[in-house]
């Protein structure tokens, strides 16, 4: 696999562009937005320099990166080409349906379409196209450059040798894959999610304050960011939203959001994004 598309030019979307291009793979990022792949070529300068600060590539490798990923703002034009297309849109099931029933049109034959979704099953996203044995989960963790996972996951009709290919392609990228089954949040977040509900119940019980909630996890559990510290990270929203798509899909109760998560993002506080979520930024 040559030529990969990346479809979203946000935070995953510049990072997984970032890594495939720094292996010398030819990458097209594609977005509507222009404003947003200027915004995404910047991240990826900003993140290589931090790179060559710490001696992981040098100011050689700087320039064919970026040279190594073109820009498009048309779906059409930008995966023409592509072996692989990663799907790295926001997490809502109506705009990624409607983004793979696309690139089923427009994507040669044999290529394979990839969501990097943290929670929408990809039977349904497979369902929007007449090649679902080549749709497949790619889940990869945010910071892209530094986190070594990707989430590999499997749809009920996804060929054995696109997986394969797939899991190859994920070591020559220097990450590790973990191949799952498709349930509402895998793996990763079926197990992170509910966590982070607890400690926002425990904290909206008044059973500690935030800092000491995420102080315990982080000295007694050896987690590098407390869970409600985590959640900020990720947006509190999206948290919310995957919680969500997990009580939807197992149609259980106790993966309902916590009031407080459905209160915070009610009031927009979403966490690093907004300026305001569990703690200030």
């Amino acid at each position: 696999m040559e030529n990969i598309a990346v479809i979203g030019a946000g935070t995953m979307g510049n990072g997984i562009a970032h890594v495939f291009a720094q292996k010398g793979f030819k990458v097209n990022l594609i977005d509507a937005q222009s404003a947003a792949l200027s915004k995404a070529m910047l991240t990826i300068e900003k993140n290589i320099d931090r790179q060559i600060a710490k001696g992981i590539v040098s100011e050689a490798d700087k320039q064919s990166i970026l040279q190594n990923i073109s820009c498009f703002e048309s779906i059409e034009l930008g995966v023409s080409r592509a072996n692989l297309v990663i799907e790295a849109a926001t997490e809502n099931s109506n705009i990624k349906k409607t983004i793979f029933a696309a690139l089923d049109q427009y994507a040669p034959s044999q290529c394979i379409l990839a969501s990097n979704t943290s929670s929408i099953p990809i039977a349904q996203l497979a369902a929007a196209t007449k090649r679902p044995q080549q749709v497949i989960g790619m889940h990869f963790m945010n910071p892209v450059p530094v986190m070594k996972l990707v989430e590999i996951i499997n749809g009920a009709d996804t060929a054995q040798e696109v997986t394969a290919s797939i899991v190859a392609l994920t070591k020559t990228i220097d990450k590790i894959p973990c191949v799952v089954k498709d349930f509402p949040g895998f793996i990763s977040n079926r197990i992170l999610m509910p966590m982070i509900n607890e400690a926002i119940l425990a904290l909206s019980e008044g059973v500690s304050d935030a800092a000491t909630i995420d102080q315990i996890m982080k000295l007694g559990m050896a987690h590098p960011m407390g869970p409600l510290q985590l959640a900020d990270y990720i947006g509190l929203d999206v948290c919310k939203n995957i919680l969500d798509i997990m009580q939807e899909g197992f149609n259980n109760i106790k993966y309902a959001p916590c009031p407080l998560l459905v209160k915070m993002v009610e009031e927009g506080k979403l966490g690093v994004k907004s300026g305001a979520g569990f703690y200030k930024y």
